[in-house]
């Protein structure tokens, strides 16, 4: 876990870390964002968790396909 920032709220600064794993490569494309893990690794509900997926969906970093779970979404075209 984290020692989370009390003035930002924590689904933002899970966001961040995931960001951050996206852009770094540790999450590659096609690598699968697995809620359960998260909500393990960083100790918070699953609804905090998928606050921070849906902001990282709408920044087009993740791809959420019903059924399946999210993904990182491939390298952006140019």
């Amino acid at each position: 876990m984290i020692a989370f920032d009390p003035t930002r709220p924590k689904w933002e600064q899970i966001a961040a870390v995931i960001r951050q794993r996206i852009t770094s490569g540790d999450y590659p494309p096609q690598h699968l964002v697995s809620e359960v893990q998260l909500e393990a690794e960083f100790g918070v509900a699953r609804s905090t968790i998928r606050k921070a997926t849906a902001a990282l969906r709408h920044e087009g970093l993740l791809i959420t396909t019903p059924g399946m779970g999210s993904f990182v979404a491939g390298p952006p075209t140019e």
